[in-house]
Order: structure tokens, then sequence, then C-alpha cells
């Protein structure tokens, strides 16, 4: 024995063989990753609070570790400072464990390799393993894979989430390259959908990409969306896709990360299902074209889709991980030139053909057909 409270591994597993108990002092991630059986894990920052109303009997016997014996040491001390009279740290914790070749259970399904990638997302309470893991079996559907489609990618596979599908007909050109992180010069003449699994594989080769090499319509746009994807991310420039993703995606109860960006102005929303607004709660009928040009037409900041599309991918992950407060209800809104914010309060509409609470579409329309017509003709439910 080292000290009169501190005890080898060895020492360690005599005392639990005699009834002492176990309690390991390290983080959640530390733990999935590798523990010793029948120990209790009581993370630090609430572990002494926690053993004084688990173990009251102040004569109890108590082994306690953590990764190498500082962070228990602190706690041994703190338990006798309390009265505990037969508390001991295990003397170089669960290293020493380890380096004796004592046998660890582990809770994570992932690789070392993979552990050493996330690790600054595991040690994140609100992530952790059990939401690395979700993000390793999430899928995410990127409607584009241009201005907005390239950070949030790179972005989304970077932090591991394990499946992102490109839906994008076009070809990289040189123009693309001001903005479009996601390709190079190399690439010119390339399917935008073929450039982004290359760049990803280079990126992350936990990440799988699927390619739709094609452009979306009422005919095609439920055999991807019956995928099984979890978040969809917006990054279109044209009002009929627009339109289109917005009432598949509420009839198969998908959430959309909606992007937008012209010259020095960006936004972003997430529309959820009814659990807020959706596209056409917001504009109910299209604007007319020369109101919604695009980026081609109107031109964008080259830097400004990065700021955009990596929010994004935030408001992607919060998702998927069900933390935090997403942008549903809220429109996010930045003015580059200003350097300004401001976040304004979305509601459902009533009336809604989409999501409302009377009759609502039940079959997709001719998109581009409902875009180009006068807004008084505008179809406002299925018959």
């Amino acid at each position: 024995m080292s000290s009169n409270n501190e005890v080898t591994v060895t020492e360690a597993v005599e005392r639990r063989a005699q009834g002492a108990k176990w309690i390991d002092v390290r983080e959640p991630d530390e733990w999935a990753t590798a523990h010793i059986a029948d120990t209790t894990l009581r993370p630090l920052a609430g572990a002494v609070e926690a053993i004084l109303e688990e173990h009251p009997d102040r004569a109890e016997p108590l082994n306690i570790s953590c990764a190498s014996g500082g962070r228990s040491m602190r706690v041994v001390e703190a338990l006798e400072s309390l009265g505990y009279t037969d508390v001991v740290n295990v003397e170089g914790g669960i290293r020493a464990w380890q380096a004796e070749g004592r046998p660890t259970v582990s809770e994570v399904a992932m690789t070392a390799e993979q552990v050493d990638r996330y690790s600054r997302h595991i040690v994140i309470p609100e992530v952790g393993i059990a939401g690395q893991t979700k993000l390793l079996n999430a899928r995410v559907l990127l409607l584009g894979a241009g201005g907005l489609g390239s950070p949030a990618g790179l972005y989304l596979a970077a932090a591991g989430v394990g499946t992102l599908g490109f839906v994008d007909d076009d070809v990289v050109e040189r123009s693309n390259l001001q903005r479009q992180v996601m390709h190079d010069e190399s690439r010119i003449g390339v399917l935008k959908a073929e450039s982004a699994a290359r760049t990803i594989a280079k990126l992350n080769p936990d990440v799988t990409v699927e390619q739709y090499p094609f452009r979306l319509t009422a005919d095609n746009v439920f055999e991807v969306l019956d995928q099984g994807w979890d978040v969809i991310i917006d990054g279109t420039d044209n009002l009929p896709t627009r339109y289109l993703i917005n009432d598949a995606s509420v009839q198969r109860g998908i959430p959309v990360v909606h992007g937008s960006i012209y010259r020095f102005e960006g936004q972003v929303t997430v529309f959820h299902p009814f659990e807020g607004p959706c596209y056409r709660c917001l504009y109910p009928e299209p604007p007319p074209p020369e109101l919604a040009p695009s980026c081609a037409e109107g031109g964008v900041l080259g830097v400004l889709p990065g700021i955009v599309g990596s929010l994004q991918a935030v408001e992607a992950i919060k998702v998927i991980l069900g933390i935090g407060r997403p942008l549903v209800g809220r429109l996010w809104m930045y003015d580059a030139l200003d350097a300004e914010t401001r976040t304004l309060k979305l509601r459902r509409d009533p009336a809604c053909p989409a999501c409302g609470e009377g009759e609502r579409l039940t079959e997709l329309i001719d998109y581009e057909a409902f875009c180009a017509m006068p807004q008084a003709q505008a179809p406002t439910a299925a018959r």
C-alpha cells in the first residue's frame, strides 16, 4: 500500500472481493470507451454529492479511481474531510489496470481511430459517445453541392455524419470556385455530386456519399426522400424546387434546414413539419422571378455561403442530436455589410395548404407552372 489512503490495483481488487464498492470518477465518454467491470460511474463534478447520497455510511469501504489517480485522489480527500474512514484512491487508475493486462468493458461501437478523430465532440456533455454514435448513424440529404452545400457538406462530413446525399445535376464551372469550396480547378466539367463525393472521401473515410445527379421533380422526389433521411439541407436557389421540397418534406415529416443568400445577405431557418411553420407559411405565393434572382443573376459575396452553410450544418446537427434550440419558428438574418444579425419570430399559418389546419395538399403539383402563374391563380389545396 502506497499510503493510508491509496492502494495498488491488486489491493483494490482484494478490497472489492471483501465487499468494497468501486467508483469511477471519470467523464462519461472515458467510461464508455473503457471501464473496469462492476464499477459505478460518478463523474467528478458531482461525485462527492452522489457518494454522500448513495453511501451515507462513512465507514463503508470504497475504492475511488479515475484515469491515472489525480481526480480520484481529490474525491478521496474531500470524502475524508467529511468523515469517511475507509475510502481509498486506486493508484494509477484505469491506466495502471490496463498496463497489467487486465480486461476492460467498452460501450463504444467506434474504433480507436474514431474515438481519437471525434474526441473534441466526445468531451462535450451534450454530444458525448452517444451523440457521436448518433451522428455516425445519421443520414443528411443536401439539395445542392454548390455555395451552401459545399460548407454544409464539408462540416457535416468532418463532424462524422455517416451518410450524406447530394442532389445536384450541375457540373463544376470556373465561376463556381469563388464560393463553392467543395470543388477545385481540376474538377471543372465534373458533376458536382461526383466532385463532392471525391472531396469527402479524402476528408473523412467514415462518411458514405450517395449521389443523385439529377434535378428533383414531382415525379422523382419521393424516390429520393424515402431513403431514410433524418434532415434535409436546402441549398437550392430556385423557387420551384423550394416549393417542391417543402410540400414533399411536410408529407414525409422530414425537417428541412433552409438557407438562402443574396449579395451580402443570408438567411437560415428550420422547417420542422407541424412543430413550426413551413416554407409556404412564409411565402404562400411565389414572388415574381425578378424579385428572387439566383446567385448567377444577382451575385453573392464569396465568403457569405461559408457563414450561412456552416450555420445550416450546426442546425442539422442540433436536430439530429436533439440538443439546443433549433431555428424552428425563427428566421436568422445576416447582413455582412453592416455586420449585423437579427432573428425574426415566425408563426404557422392555419390556412397553409401544406401544413395548415384545414384541407391540405395531398399530391404534388406542377411547380414550374405554379411559380410562373399570376398569384391570384395560385392553387391553395389539392382537390
